[in-house]
């Protein structure tokens, strides 16, 4: 492909004004081969610029009427020109606008054109994005676009503290819009809750899945750890933006007992509840000598594996008690909990679904995405900001979710939760066995 130079360029303006184009929309030859030598962009940029200009002085004309044409109907007229700023690419740039004023000089008549240009949404939206990718604030001037050397000499919020407030301006949007989400609509089946540890205190999470598969960040509510009274104040924020729990539910947790304690005293006692066999396999072997975790780890595995429910409790008793004589404490760390470990197999799922739900991994993924947005914070300030933080990586990440593994038997889990639901009494026989 042959290139385009700047003479070829210059040439080609000479031609177009020979056209006899109109004045406004016929560009200086020196700015165009300048800014060609710059790049492509650069030349964009000072061509869009130039358009911008001639748009506000045709909607002055449309408003206004003619320059130099007297109108005795007019409603406005011209007021000189005045600086403004207009959104580019993350900076914002200095343009002078028209300024158009009442005919009795009472008020001052917005342009379209120039307010539409001039939003501050698509900066904060950039700077949000870079930020989360990973930028630093200090870094963030160096991943602008060339947009042309006499641009970027005049642009401005781009310094560390102009990015920063910015970006915390759109990080508390984000937490504002997690923490007033309405919750009436959605049928979920399955309900995710875990704690992420941060700067010495505990984001508890909720994470709900639909009944198509698709995961919807629920809300964040911070504590001190993850005790009982920090998810019974979360869950009960989640009631009044309107999730209902008189519909089945599946509430998968991390093994903690204050989970279950606040999940028993809010949805109901007979709640079904998925333990994490992740951390059930952690918590068992923490108690173990080296040498003896590999095969109780298989043993582990084979059992949650099983998918006949009383075999595989079965299982699970077995090796407590071949742990009980030498390792009494990973034995207890096994039965506590027990059957809901296996609370998935026991209302039948298989499958890619069941080792979905066994275990909070799909709430802990979305934890890593969360830890990579703030990996570049060296301090946390007071004030809201884990928070704002955590809820803004919550939300970038939700744009990249994809519906569950196994969502085709979301229908059948649904079903055997209903069951569940109607009949109690023999799911609280089955836990006793």
């Amino acid at each position: 492909m042959s290139k385009l130079h700047v003479v070829e360029a210059a040439s080609a303006v000479e031609r177009a004004a020979a056209l006899d184009l109109p004045e406004q929309i016929q560009l200086s030859l020196g700015e165009i081969a300048g800014d060609a030598r710059e790049g492509l962009l650069a030349l964009s940029v000072r061509v869009g610029l130039a358009v911008l200009r001639e748009t506000m002085e045709w909607e002055v004309d449309r408003v206004v009427g003619p320059k130099g044409r007297h109108d005795r109907e007019r409603v406005a007229k011209r007021h000189g020109h005045a600086r403004g700023e207009v959104t580019l690419g993350g900076r914002r740039v200095p343009v002078s606008r028209p300024r158009v004023r009442s005919v009795d000089d009472r008020h001052e008549v917005q342009l379209d054109s120039y307010r539409e240009f001039t939003s501050r949404d698509p900066l904060s939206a950039v700077i949000a994005e870079r930020v989360l990718a990973g930028v630093s604030t200090r870094e963030y001037r160096r991943t602008q676009e060339p947009v042309g050397s006499e641009v970027e000499d005049e642009c401005r919020s781009t310094s560390r503290s102009a990015v920063s407030r910015e970006f915390i301006r759109r990080a508390r949007t984000a937490l504002q819009e997690l923490l007033a989400r309405r919750l009436d609509r959605l049928e979920l089946v399955a309900l995710m809750i875990d704690g992420l540890e941060l700067d010495e205190r505990c984001h508890v999470v909720a994470l709900g899945v639909t009944i198509d598969g698709t995961k919807v960040p629920l809300g964040l509510w911070e504590g001190s750890t993850e005790n009982a009274t920090t998810v019974t104040a979360l869950l009960a924020d989640l009631q009044e933006r309107g999730l209902g729990f008189d519909q089945p539910i599946l509430c998968v947790i991390d093994g903690a007992k204050a989970l279950s304690k606040a999940i028993r005293a809010v949805i109901g006692n007979h709640t079904p509840i998925q333990r994490c066999v992740v951390h059930k396999t952690r918590n068992v072997c923490e108690q173990l000598p080296k040498d003896q975790r590999p095969w109780v780890r298989a043993k582990l595995r084979a059992a949650w594996a099983e998918e006949d429910y009383p075999k595989a409790l079965a299982s699970l008793k077995a090796l407590a008690r071949a742990l009980e004589h030498q390792h009494p404490a990973a034995a207890a760390s096994l039965r506590e909990g027990m059957p809901e470990t296996l609370t998935v197999t026991r209302l039948g799922i298989t499958g890619r679904l069941k080792r979905t739900l066994q275990s909070t991994n799909t709430i802990e993924n979305l934890f890593s995405r969360v830890r990579r947005t703030q990996h570049n914070i060296k301090r946390w300030q007071g004030g809201d900001m884990r928070q704002r933080w955590t809820a803004a990586g919550i939300l970038d990440a939700e744009r990249g979710f994809r519906r569950i593994k196994g969502k085709h038997q979301l229908a059948r889990l649904a079903a055997a939760l209903g069951r569940e639901l109607n009949h109690p009494q023999e799911a609280d026989i089955v836990n006793a066995a």
